[in-house]
């Protein structure tokens, strides 16, 4: 585990507790999912957040003119924080980190559906719901088409792959006539 992800946990997990003191622990995950696929989407941003000559002020506020509006006080101090000790390249790890530890408090898991083709809802609430009597978690789940598994599905829930493909299943078979 590298040492930035360490640091992330430790963030995620402080502003945890402070989100679940306010009740807020849902509002405080979607503000920081926002964020994080913001910083992905804009490469110039996160190269400008990147740069160690950049004064922390300065980045703070271009973060407060993005996301100002948007975003809790919660959220806006503890960018402050992160990026003030110039940490700003862990922001993404901090989102990660705090879902994990909020699908755990609250009996959540987020998964990944992949299937070869699109899943009718029907077919889609039918997989979240057998997977959510599996592992006996609320599911929280999106849908992810994979040409290449040719058929069947794949579920990511964690760090667990459940592999109901037909390619899944055809290398597993492939591999029991290797001897």
């Amino acid at each position: 585990m590298s040492r930035d992800t360490v640091v992330a946990k430790r963030y995620a997990k402080a502003l945890f507790e402070l989100a679940s003191a306010e009740g807020t622990v849902s509002e405080v995950e979607a503000q920081l999912k926002l964020i994080a696929e913001a910083l992905k989407q804009d490469v110039q941003i996160e190269k400008f957040l990147s740069l160690p000559s950049v004064d922390p002020a300065a980045k703070m506020a271009v973060l407060k003119s993005a996301f100002g509006e948007k975003v809790s006080v919660l959220v806006l101090n503890t960018l402050q924080v992160i990026v003030s000790r110039r940490r700003q390249a862990i922001i993404s790890d901090v989102y990660e980190a705090y879902t994990k530890i909020a699908g755990e408090a609250l009996g959540q898991a987020h998964a990944t559906v992949y299937s070869a083709r699109q899943l009718t809802a029907d077919e889609f609430a039918g997989v979240v719901a057998e997977f959510g009597s599996i592992t006996g978690k609320k599911i929280i789940a999106e849908q992810s088409v994979d040409p290449s598994l040719l058929g069947g599905i794949q579920v990511r829930i964690g760090d667990r792959l459940y592999d109901g493909s037909l390619s899944g299943k055809l290398d597993r078979l492939q591999k029991t006539f290797k001897f």
